[in-house]
């Protein structure tokens, strides 16, 4: 286990969470239920879809070389830029939506794991987390660093997360992810060609 690694995972998949739709799903779960167990829900289902990122990360790595592999990741951060970015320019209204239904007081927990782990499949962050179980060859240190992001993003929205969207729009929160994206694409780009 890597510190270093982990603390530079964390704010990446902070960022990438920030405005993601599981923030909201948690945030309207909490509404409906019992915070801390809509928590314990969610946070259950981000180590599950933490620990598949690293996976597949690690197991493209033993599969393609190493430059090959930076180039790739270069690519897939670039589009994960370019995803952010664009979702920054379609306006909040997608953002604030509420999802149906009431949470009931039974099962929260449960009901939480399954709506984060569904929505997780493919997310932006799901993918920034093999990327950088790839970009870093540390499968451990990128959990640890993204599940830890995860689950503040998630305390943050079953505590407060109207707060913070009342002093950031979910468009300048992608906007930021948009930017370090761009940064890391650059890094692991300069790296494959050394």
């Amino acid at each position: 286990m890597n510190p270093a690694i982990a603390l530079i995972c964390f704010p990446v998949i902070f960022l990438g969470e920030l405005p993601d739709k599981t923030m909201f799903a948690n945030l309207v779960m909490a509404t409906n239920g019992r915070p801390f167990r809509v928590w314990l829900g969610a946070a259950g289902a981000f180590v599950v879809h933490a620990a598949i990122a690293v996976t597949v990360g690690v197991a493209l790595f033993h599969l393609v070389p190493h430059q090959a592999v930076d180039g790739i990741v270069a690519g897939l951060f670039l589009l994960g830029a370019a995803y952010a970015w664009w979702q920054a320019t379609r306006g909040d209204e997608g953002a604030t939506r509420k999802i149906d239904g009431q949470v009931p007081r039974r099962g929260v927990t449960l009901t939480a794991f399954l709506v984060i782990f569904v929505a997780e499949w493919g997310d932006l962050t799901q993918i920034l987390t093999a990327n950088l179980a790839v970009r870093y060859h540390a499968p451990l240190s990128v959990a640890v660093g993204s599940v830890a992001a995860l689950w503040c993003v998630a305390g943050l929205a079953v505590a407060g997360g109207r707060v913070l969207l009342r002093r950031l729009t979910v468009a300048t929160i992608r906007r930021v992810t948009a930017v370090v994206l761009v940064g890391l694409a650059g890094y692991s780009a300069w790296t494959a060609a050394h």
